[in-house]
């Protein structure tokens, strides 16, 4: 799998290396409300406007993927704080079992510090 990775990868490398040196015909590109213009290369504005867009697509799925790694991190807290508890009544469990024979151990007192909220 990993080899199929580096194939594409030097195969898209090839690609834009040949793009880059079939098009070296200048352009002048315009920013229309001003009066600046810029002479560019004609692969170099195709690519800087791919990387451009590129960039700003990381940008919109990173953020749109924000509200799920929220919630992981809010359950994986709450896991840890299930986990404390999950030890702590197994020792007061131990510490019963070890207590004289033929009384059973009170069951621990749920205190609202070790309530755990999920939605």
């Amino acid at each position: 799998m990993r080899i199929l990775g580096f194939l594409l990868t030097a195969l898209l490398l090839l690609v834009l290396v040949l793009f880059t040196i079939s098009n070296t015909d200048p352009v002048s590109l315009q920013l229309w409300p001003f009066d600046l213009s810029w002479e560019v290369p004609l692969a170099g504005a195709v690519l800087g406007a791919a990387a451009l867009f590129f960039l700003l697509g990381a940008l919109v799925a990173w953020g749109g993927a924000l509200r799920y790694r929220r919630r992981a991190s809010r359950m994986q807290r709450a896991a840890q704080l299930l986990e404390a508890e999950l030890a702590e009544l197994r020792g007061q469990h131990e510490a019963g079992a070890g207590a004289a024979p033929g009384h059973a151990a009170a069951p621990p007192a749920t205190t609202p510090s070790t309530a755990v909220a999920t939605r």
